[in-house]
């Protein structure tokens, strides 16, 4: 049987940090050539509406699995397919909304552990839609965070997510910034998860030290931060080099049409698998995310093993192998 998994049970089967160390380990699995992406397509339609595919192939754990989704106004309903990586049998439908935040948080939370500084505390957040209360927790599982400033150009949106993260009791300080400026300044980790299609961070108001994840431009219409940030970084690493060369408008305008050599972008994978972290002295480190399958797969594995072992969620029949029928049958 094939198991169908709900968002309600994605959430009592995984938590933040189970997702950060499942993630951790597919990346280990990636750097050693045992989990491979599929590269990353979309297609747009109604002017600001997306459909995008992502998949990956983790041979070694016996699954591959693809996560496809419509973006729209009116919001999205990913879904995740587990295959059998041997028979092709169709093993998990998995309602990928939650798991899809969890994951892009816990990509922020890779990156800030093994990019910033051991003693980064103060944490500005620019964006505060459904993916930036995960953003901020992600970093605070890794990171001694005691302040997280928030901005967003709308007064309404930055207020009402400060108060809603202060009533997390996450136990830092929490301010609502009138500016991306006032957000930024002194920070030493700064996240970026906004549809912006225009740079609104420059390298000029970045304290010396800071850590950039940038997570939120994943389509070629969007662009957050300044071509400035390449120039000052020590680190410039992404999830998933082909998905950047292929979505990234802040990327591709450097290495494609600017100064810059894709040899230098460090995937994540090696960033981990190497444990060397973030140079002494660096002035700055940037991580871009674009979204890769090797994310959704990490966490996608882990949550269907736990799924079977605690008898979680509904048995559906496999689809039927029909012998194709041919003209003149």
């Amino acid at each position: 049987m094939t198991l169908w998994i709900t968002e309600g049970d994605v959430v009592s089967l995984m938590h933040l940090g189970d997702a950060i160390s499942a993630l951790e380990e597919g990346l280990k699995l990636e750097a050693a050539g045992e989990a491979a992406n599929m590269v990353k397509t979309h297609a747009v339609w109604g002017g600001r509406n997306t459909l995008h595919a992502i998949g990956a192939t983790f041979e070694g754990a016996g699954f591959v699995g693809t996560k496809t989704w419509g973006h729209t106004s009116g919001g999205a309903t990913p879904l995740l397919i587990l295959w059998d990586s041997g028979s092709g049998e169709l093993k998990a439908v998995i309602e990928a909304f939650a798991l899809g935040q969890m994951r892009t948080g816990a990509m922020s939370g890779v990156a800030s552990r093994w990019l910033a500084a051991a003693d980064a505390h103060d944490m500005a957040v620019i964006g505060t839609g459904k993916q930036a209360l995960t953003q901020v927790a992600a970093v605070a599982a890794v990171r001694p965070l005691r302040r997280v400033r928030v901005h967003s150009p709308s007064l309404e949106n930055r207020a009402a997510f400060a108060r809603k993260l202060a009533a997390e009791g996450l136990g830092f300080e929490v301010e609502a910034s009138p500016s991306v400026e006032a957000a930024v300044e002194g920070a030493s980790v700064i996240t970026l998860v906004t549809r912006a299609t225009e740079a609104f961070l420059d390298a000029g108001m970045i304290a010396p030290g800071a850590h950039v994840n940038a997570v939120g431009a994943i389509t070629p219409e969007r662009e957050e931060f300044s071509q400035g940030l390449f120039q000052r970084a020590a680190v410039v690493a992404v999830d998933n080099v082909a998905g950047a060369k292929n979505l990234s408008k802040e990327y591709k305008r450097y290495y494609d049409g600017g100064p810059g050599d894709w040899a230098d972008v460090k995937p994540i994978c090696q960033v981990v698998a190497a444990a060397g972290g973030r140079p002494r002295g660096a002035d700055l480190t940037l991580f871009k995310a674009m979204g890769m399958g090797i994310s959704d797969l990490s966490l996608g594995i882990k949550i269907y093993a736990s799924a079977v072992k605690g008898g979680v969620g509904r048995e559906i029949p496999h689809p039927t192998r029909a012998k194709p029928r041919l003209h003149g049958d």
